[in-house]
């Protein structure tokens, strides 16, 4: 059997195009070459990768699917192989893919990529946004090789270290009642409408920690955009449970905001560093992994002054 990098790269190239004519046109050769390319894959793999089907373009098989799992990190290691070899032991360079969940991405990514930039300016690093199941799709079919997500949800097969804890506040409008008081109490809410927000997996989590305490929320609104919580929470149309807290306590319409600390006993949630566990790291994944382990063992990297 023999296999090269060269039909890897246009078979994975073609799964992620959906067709020859993408595949060829993404990595500048013709579509013959790609389409020959995958028939001597196919053939030296003895399974089918793809089904063609004119004019609606490829859908890659069970086998096709499980084959791009491998496909794609021996890939990245092939490039951090070249990378290596070229620097001669000198600075990490290549491509490095992050997936990070949602509502963190605003609170960690600038800071990570600005500091990581600093200390391996020759590393290409980009990141995924997506839900706690996305992620870990990614990360499990190799499209990300790490990613930065809470501990909710994980499913078998990855591997997570947490980076640093934080905890769940209360969010009411500035004027309400409950500010003045400090801490606040979820029972004082238990009769109040609430905001959910609505992005897999939070409503789980929120409804379980108030189910922890015996409490059954009064859903009034429910919406997957953080912000749009923080927008309706001003308007006063109800409270809100979130994790992450934006500096400015001002909603998109400039309305205040308070975030409230909650005075029971509520547990911490952990933010993890993720990646497959059957997966060998590369050398840009592994300074990855200690620059977040380093910078971010005390929360998001705050900016400095300007």
């Amino acid at each position: 059997m023999t296999l090269s990098l060269r039909q890897l790269r246009y078979f994975v190239a073609a799964a992620e195009a959906g067709t020859i004519a993408g595949a060829a046109a993404r990595e500048h050769i013709s579509q013959s070459t790609v389409a020959l390319a995958i028939g001597e894959l196919e053939r030296a793999l003895g399974v089918q990768l793809f089904l063609r089907r004119q004019a609606k373009g490829l859908t890659i098989t069970q086998a096709g699917l499980a084959v791009l799992a491998d496909a794609r990190p021996l890939l990245a290691h092939a490039d951090e192989l070249v990378s290596s070899a070229r620097s001669l032991g000198g600075r990490l360079s290549g491509n490095l893919v992050i997936g990070c969940y949602t509502t963190l991405a605003p609170f960690l990514m600038p800071g990570v990529l600005e500091g990581f930039a600093t200390e391996h300016p020759t590393v290409r690093l980009s990141f995924i946004e997506g839900s706690q199941v996305e992620l870990q799709a990614r990360l499990l079919d190799g499209s990300c090789e790490m990613a930065l997500l809470y501990d909710l949800d994980l499913q078998p097969g990855v591997h997570h270290e947490a980076l640093y804890h934080t905890r769940p506040h209360v969010l009411l409008p500035r004027g309400h009642a409950l500010v003045r008081n400090g801490p606040v109490s979820l029972y004082d809410l238990a009769d109040e409408p609430m905001i959910m927000l609505d992005y897999a997996p939070s409503r789980h989590y929120f409804t379980q920690l108030l189910e922890s305490l015996e409490l059954r929320p009064l859903i009034r609104h429910t919406t997957s955009s953080f912000e749009t919580v923080r927008s309706l929470v001003a308007r006063g149309l109800g409270y809100s449970l979130l994790i992450q807290q934006p500096a400015p306590a001002v909603s998109y319409e400039g309305l205040p905001l308070a975030a409230c600390t909650i005075r029971e006993d509520v547990p911490e949630m952990p933010v993890l560093l993720a990646w497959p566990a059957r997966a060998k790291l590369t050398r840009r994944a592994k300074a990855f992994a200690e620059f977040c382990h380093r910078t971010l063992a005390s929360g998001p990297v705050q900016p400095g002054p300007r």
